[in-house]
């Protein structure tokens, strides 16, 4: 599975040090939303970015998220 970071807002302001073009993997996606959970403006994610998050715990987190 490969993402498009620009695709989504709160994982595009995660990956601010990428260039807008990145491309990053399921597992490494969901690395990104868990570790920088803080950063994340949950009342501004979108329904196509939640759908994405939903996708990224069911395949990649054996379906459990788990912010640090």
């Amino acid at each position: 599975m490969q993402i498009h970071v620009n695709a989504y807002p709160q994982l595009h302001n995660l990956c601010w040090n990428r260039p807008d073009d990145a491309v990053v993997d399921g597992p490494e996606a969901l690395g990104l939303y868990e570790r920088n959970w803080r950063f994340v403006e949950q009342d501004k994610l979108d329904r196509r970015e939640q759908r994405l998050l939903d996708v990224l715990v069911a395949r990649f987190g054996n379906g459990v998220f788990m912010p640090a």
